[in-house]
C-alpha cells in the first residue's frame, strides 16, 4: 500500500507522517505539499503512485480537488484535520499521527 502524506508546504507535518509510517507498518510512504513554494510540491507522478491519500486539514482536499481532479477519481483522500502547529517531529504531532492513522492502514 503507498501511503501519500499531504499539508502546505512539505516542511513539518507531512514529512513526519512519512517518517513516523515508513517502517514497521507494511505500507510505502511519500509526502508532498500542495503550495508551489513546497519542499516537494504534489504532482501527477505522486497522485497516481498513491493507494490513499491523507491529507493535514480540508484546504488540502479543496486544493487536491481542483488541481487534480480527474488523477483523483478513483482516490481516496482522508482529512486528518491536524493544524500547522508543529515543528518536524513534534512529539504531540507523532503522538496525533500514531492515533489518527492506523485505522486507515490495510
Amino acid at each position: 500500500m503507498n501511503i501519500l502524506f499531504v499539508c502546505s508546504q512539505n516542511k513539518w507535518r507531512s514529512p513526519t507522517a512519512e517518517r513516523v509510517f515508513a517502517v514497521g507498518y507494511g505500507v510505502n510512504t511519500r509526502s508532498a505539499g500542495t503550495s508551489r513554494h513546497a519542499k516537494h510540491t504534489i504532482s501527477v507522478k505522486d497522485i497516481l503512485w498513491s493507494d490513499l491519500i491523507l491529507v493535514m486539514e480540508y484546504a488540502h482536499k479543496k486544493v487536491l480537488l481542483e488541481r487534480f481532479r480527474n488523477e483523483l477519481q478513483t482516490k481516496d483522500i482522508i482529512v486528518l484535520d491536524i493544524p500547522d502547529d508543529y515543528i518536524y517531529m513534534d512529539d504531540d504531532l507523532v503522538a496525533i499521527l500514531k492515533g489518527a492513522v492506523p485505522a486507515y492502514l490495510r
